[in-house]
């Protein structure tokens, strides 16, 4: 296969490992921290930072001025904010930012206060994605998360009042969870007026402790149809108050869509820093182990091959079947266009053949402009969401053979 062209690289993933607990449905590479009032807690967020920040000098630049930059976890909000200010100065020495940069950063409710928020603003952090996962007390608590409802009402609060562009994410799945506590969620959360609301179905992960306690399907979990109806729930319901549904799990409001992760679902490069961390360059996708030891082992041996990486770059193949995973999670859809350009029209060709059963269930659309020509290929919502998956696995599986 020949090699596909990337685009210059101008987003850059900061991984921040350090949680207060591990919650139940969590399988990110974290490193547990407490309540931070230990003095060895800042002596190992230094050498991490330290460490992470090596990593960042250490990587060639392949683009111009970062566009979007995003802390994720772990949970950032409990680093010290001289510490997150110390990762932001290496960032914008080594690759600069451009003057309308968006940097994320994701807090938990009870681990930042009002002036920590005004902190981060002075710093150039200007979007925060608030982790609440549930209004109900017993679900937080049955989830293994640190926080309570008092908590979550006393964060919205602090963000309401920093006027920082903000997030709010939801879990649909949860253990005992019911269509009534899923509804009052979601309608907690819109009294709150967030920017932007995230709503995940919990994805039960082998090896965490809801892995090791439940099987999908089965009770204490709700079951496929209760999920499946949350998620019709969830779309019906922030549609219809503003919000725009314009990826699976993701709704804004105008203007208010995350850039940076936008170039995930747009299959563009992307650095990534940290333990664990995944980054896209060079036609590369690549992870960081994902223990702080191994981490550190890495880093040094990362520095003294100037950083360059060892691993093989993915096929035109594989480039194609990414584009469509990742693009089709997107409502707008993907560009015939952009694919016909990447791809080749006879690829695309057998893709709108593939789909064909798809159309016809309604599961998949094909958008058109006032001419009548076709633009978009694009899932239906909420059905050809709901069915992406088998959607999916039927293109990769005819497609495969060709490629």
């Amino acid at each position: 296969m020949n090699e596909f062209t990337q685009t210059p690289v101008t987003s850059a993933y900061i991984h921040l490992p350090f949680c207060i607990q591990r919650c139940f449905y969590c399988d990110f590479p974290i490193s547990v921290v407490g309540d931070r009032r230990s003095d060895g807690i800042r002596a190992r967020m230094e050498e991490y930072v330290m460490l992470l920040c090596r990593e960042i000098t250490a990587t060639p630049i392949l683009g111009g001025e970062l566009n979007t930059v995003f802390f994720g976890g772990g949970t950032p909000s409990l680093l010290p904010i001289d510490l997150l200010e110390e990762i932001l100065c290496v960032i914008n020495k080594k690759f600069g930012m451009c003057t309308d940069v968006e940097i994320s950063l994701e807090i938990d409710p009870g681990t930042f206060s009002l002036e920590q928020l005004i902190w981060y603003k002075d710093i150039g952090v200007n979007r925060v994605s608030l982790g609440v996962q549930a209004f109900q007390d017993c679900l937080l608590k049955n989830s293994g998360r640190s926080h309570t409802v008092i908590d979550i009402v006393s964060a919205c609060d602090h963000i309401r009042q920093s006027a920082i562009a903000w997030s709010l994410d939801l879990i649909s799945g949860l253990p005992d969870q019911t269509l009534e506590n899923w509804q009052d969620s979601l309608q907690q959360a819109i009294a709150f007026n967030p920017h932007h609301i995230s709503s995940y179905d919990l994805v039960v992960e082998p090896q965490t402790p809801f892995g090791k306690q439940y099987e999908p399907g089965e009770k204490p979990l709700p079951s496929d149809q209760h999920t499946a109806d949350m998620y019709r729930i969830a779309s019906q319901t922030l549609r219809d108050t503003g919000y725009d549904h314009y990826e699976v799990s993701n709704y804004a409001k105008p203007g208010y869509q995350c850039r940076h992760n936008r170039v995930y679902w747009e299959n563009r490069p992307y650095y990534a820093f940290g333990m664990g961390a995944a980054s896209f360059t060079n036609s590369q996708r690549f992870s960081r182990p994902r223990t702080r030891r191994e981490y550190y082992e890495w880093v040094e041996q990362y520095e003294q091959l100037q950083g360059q990486l060892n691993v093989e770059k993915l096929t035109q193949g594989d480039h194609l079947l990414e584009t469509l995973m990742l693009g089709l999670r997107l409502t707008e859809g993907i560009p015939l266009s952009h694919l016909i350009a990447e791809f080749g029209q006879t690829t695309v060709n057998q893709i709108m053949d593939i789909l064909k059963p798809s159309i016809a269930k309604n599961w998949v659309t094909v958008k058109t402009n006032a001419a009548g020509d076709r633009q978009n290929i694009a899932l239906t919502d909420p059905e050809g969401l709901l069915f992406s998956n088998t959607i999916l696995s039927g293109l990769f599986q005819h497609l495969d053979a060709d490629l």
